[in-house]
Parts: structure tokens; C-alpha cells; sequence
């Protein structure tokens, strides 16, 4: 029969799963506290970083429905829970490993998908949701405005094309 304090410790961990938009799993080997409070604090505010017993957290990340991180529990792991915006959390990760090679990104979840360690690289390459939000808008306004010099060059086209062909008959008339 379980413990009562490792049942509880499962069902935090199952309810961090559930509530995060994303989980990637480290390895910490070799980091000394004082980097780990650095780690923690240039993950941003929409991200938790905690150590974790592989065998409590591969339960809790079951029970949460997710499966696919089985193969990544092994050796000292933490994992950082995500909340908000996924790319930055994953430059924080990835710009403090290239600082702390001892920090040794396993792997993780998206959304219920699985990524690779290069995959969350990947997604820390990209730009933030903001940026990205900007530059689509921006693409947005540029549309509409393309539409609306279309919309306002037919009818004075058309202005003009009646004028040419009113001034054409009059010099007809006129010569007649």
C-alpha cells in the first residue's frame, strides 16, 4: 500500500501535469544549488523548475495521461512546468545549458505531444507569442489596406474610363 505523503506527492505532480501547457524534462547532474536558483529564475515567471523522484513523477505523469516521457526517467531529473508562453521557457533552458553543459535537456511535452530534446531547442529558437502576434497582425493591416486601394482604384478607374469615352464622343460630335 502506498505512503500517504508519496500519494500526495503523485497527485501534485498529476495536477502540475494537467495545469501546464508544457513539461520538459532535465538533467542536473553536477549543478550546484546556487545554479539551480539561477536556472529558476531565467525560466520566467510562467514556469516552475523542480526536482523530482523518477519513479513518483512517471506515475503522477501517467495518471496526468501522458505516457510518452516513460523513457526519459532515469538519472537525477527535474522537470520544468510550464504555464505560459513554451519558447521561453525553452530559451531560458537552452541559454543556460549552453552556459552549464551539466544541464542536459531530456525531453518533454507539448500540449499532449512529445518532443525531443531538439525539438525544444527548435521551439526555443523561435520568437515569442508576441512578436509573432505583432507580424501577423502587421500582415493582417497590410491585407486590408491592399484591399482597400483595390476597392477605391476600381470605381475611380472606372471614373476615369467614363470621362475618356465622353471627351471621345464629343470630339465625334464635334466633327461632325
Amino acid at each position: 500500500m502506498a505512503r500517504p505523503d508519496k500519494a500526495a506527492a503523485v497527485a501534485e505532480l498529476a495536477d502540475q501535469f494537467r495545469d501546464s501547457n508544457a513539461a520538459v524534462l532535465t538533467e542536473y547532474r553536477g549543478l550546484t544549488v546556487a545554479q539551480l536558483k539561477t536556472l529558476r529564475r531565467s525560466l520566467g515567471e510562467n514556469a516552475q523548475y523542480a526536482v523530482v523522484k523518477n519513479t513518483l513523477t512517471k506515475i503522477a505523469a501517467n495518471e496526468a495521461g501522458i505516457s510518452t516521457l516513460d523513457d526519459l526517467f532515469n538519472g537525477p531529473t527535474a522537470v520544468a512546468f510550464i504555464t505560459g508562453d513554451p519558447v521561453e521557457s525553452a530559451k531560458g533552458l537552452r541559454d543556460f545549458a549552453k552556459d552549464n553543459p551539466n544541464l542536459v535537456i531530456k525531453g518533454g511535452v507539448l500540449d499532449g505531444k512529445a518532443l525531443s530534446a531538439d525539438e525544444i531547442k527548435k521551439l526555443a529558437d523561435l520568437e515569442s507569442r508576441e512578436v509573432l502576434l505583432s507580424k501577423l497582425a502587421g500582415a493582417f493591416k497590410g491585407k486590408q489596406t491592399q484591399a482597400a486601394q483595390l476597392f477605391q482604384a476600381l470605381p475611380s478607374k472606372l471614373v476615369r474610363t467614363v470621362d475618356a469615352l465622353r471627351a471621345k464622343q464629343e470630339e465625334q460630335g464635334g466633327a461632325e
